[in-house]
């Protein structure tokens, strides 16, 4: 169990990271284009001097000099296409309150989609294929929050450029979330692996992923975990801790009789056991039983 856990810890240090690395890269492509497009912060005024200055140097040029023409022509396309870019940018600005967009509509209906269909995916997973078999409403609230708080962290996140500083302070926060409780048994661990990999798939999917691809990935995993819960393991091993007073029949000679005195005070067809702990001054153990849970229906 302690393995798993310390296995899922370094997978989500190591996917923080790479997509700090990742939106450092971005940031650095960002400047450098950035840099390039010096030109772009220039005044309006500016420019339409530049254009007049432009018209009157081809008004000069001899008409039979094409080749100067045509540079020219290019040149006022150029900053007229600067100057188009400028308005654009003004015209955004208008629409932002406090320096944030008051609605984009683009994002918003991604948002809205993608949203809707990763919570199909989710509760598909979580309430039809791990919820008939297990019956724990605990660990099928936990999912679903957890998967709708991953997907909106990744969607909001997506364009925000996240150096390695914060993308590390950001992995330490979660690194303190800890179910102390009771320890997660490990086919619970993943489906909670499950979850939260649909969720940042879905959220992160960008142009270069179709939509066809990204259903074909979410149906597969669908699929795949109903064949496993369902079709292959086609019976559920549940399992319960329980105290027993009996300590003479902890001993290894008397295995058969404590099955048969369990199976006759439980109800439940118990096909093993295992002693956790004794307690002799009480005169207790505690007992760790296995039954299949549609044999106790």
């Amino acid at each position: 169990m302690k393995k798993g856990l310390r296995l899922f810890t370094l997978l989500s240090f190591l996917f923080v990271f790479s997509s700090s690395m990742y939106a450092s890269q971005d940031n650095n492509d960002a400047l450098d284009n950035n840099i390039e497009n010096t030109d772009i912060q220039k005044s309006k005024e500016d420019f339409q001097k530049e254009i007049e200055s432009l018209k009157q140097e081809k008004l000069l040029t001899p008409s039979n000099d094409k080749k100067s023409h045509k540079k020219i022509e290019k040149r006022i396309k150029i900053v007229q296409d600067q100057i188009d870019a400028l308005k654009y940018i003004e015209t955004e600005k208008s629409k932002q309150y406090l320096g944030t967009p008051i609605f984009d509509k683009e994002d918003f209906w991604k948002l809205i989609i993608k949203g809707i269909f990763n919570i199909f995916i989710i509760l598909i997973i979580v309430r039809y294929i791990y919820y008939p078999v297990t019956r724990n409403k605990d660990y099928m609230f936990t999912y679903l929050l957890i998967s709708l708080t991953v997907f909106l962290l990744c969607f909001l996140l997506d364009n925000v450029k996240i150096e390695l500083a914060f993308a590390l302070g950001l992995f330490a926060i979660f690194g303190i979330i800890r179910y102390r409780t009771d320890p997660i048994p490990i086919k619970e661990m993943t489906y909670l692996f499950i979850v939260i990999g649909i969720s940042v798939v879905n959220a992160l999917a960008n142009k270069k992923i179709s939509y066809a691809e990204l259903v074909f990935a979410n149906l597969l995993i669908v699929f795949v975990t109903f064949g496993m819960e369902r079709l292959w393991l086609l019976r559920h091993e549940t399992r319960k801790n329980i105290i027993y007073e009996k300590i003479e029949l902890i001993k290894p000679e008397n295995k058969e009789e404590l099955l048969a005195d369990l199976k006759e005070r439980t109800g439940l067809n118990i096909v093993r056991y295992e002693i956790r702990r004794i307690d002799f001054l009480k005169d207790i153990a505690n007992i760790r039983i296995f039954y299949y849970e549609d044999d106790s229906k």
